[in-house]
């Protein structure tokens, strides 16, 4: 029988708040594709030429688990939050530790990502007009087209279609409305369906 990845979450989620190891284990291998998707584009060239964005997910799943006593949440939303912020402070412990000792990126070096097939399976439920999922060859196309969205809808984009956060989840995180969110997540995917259909002229 096909697994289902997000059936029993809640009372993973439930388990983990009460400091289960093993479910919060679980629960990284759930959302392990997230990560790795949500490195891909937070963690910029200077350290996707030094780490693969596996490893760094790798890394920040060893944090959670490192920490784990932190967490305190019993609902999935507040899981995710706490996951994601792991992996945002990761990032930028990552990107000072490489500045600081002016380790400086090999010029036209990327560190291959093994796993491109899961990091997929996240932006499949980003849909455009032309298209109802994403190709390989088009996942750096629009990863692209993601960084070059203004900030305020890149963060949108990102929490709500990589992170997989609430609409409320977002507000609270971004300290603004619910309506301001969807507003914002309705007017990013405009832009990037443009991008991708290659209205955009620096797509």
């Amino acid at each position: 029988m096909a697994a289902q990845p997000e059936h029993g979450t809640p009372e993973l989620v439930e388990r983990a708040a009460s400091g289960d190891d093993v479910a919060i284990e679980e629960l990284l291998q759930r959302y392990l594709p997230r990560v790795r998707a949500y490195l891909r584009v937070r963690a910029g060239r200077l350290l996707l030429d030094k780490e693969s964005a596996s490893d760094l997910a790798q890394s920040v799943c060893r944090a959670v688990l490192e920490h784990a006593d932190l967490f305190h949440y019993g609902h999935e939303d507040g899981f995710r939050r706490w996951l994601f912020k792991t992996a945002e402070r990761k990032v930028v412990d990552r990107y000072a530790y490489y500045t600081a000792q002016k380790r400086t990126p090999e010029a036209g070096r990327t560190v291959p990502d093994v796993d491109i097939d899961a990091t997929l399976s996240v932006y499949a439920g980003l849909h455009t007009p032309s298209r109802d999922a994403v190709a390989r060859e088009e996942l750096a196309r629009l990863e692209r087209a993601i960084e070059r969205l203004p900030e305020e809808m890149q963060e949108v984009v990102i929490l709500a279609k990589i992170a997989g956060l609430s609409r409320d989840g977002i507000a609270a995180e971004l300290g603004k409305s619910e309506g301001a969110v969807r507003m914002t997540l309705h007017r990013a995917l405009a832009r990037l369906a443009d991008s991708m259909a290659g209205a955009d002229p620096d797509a």
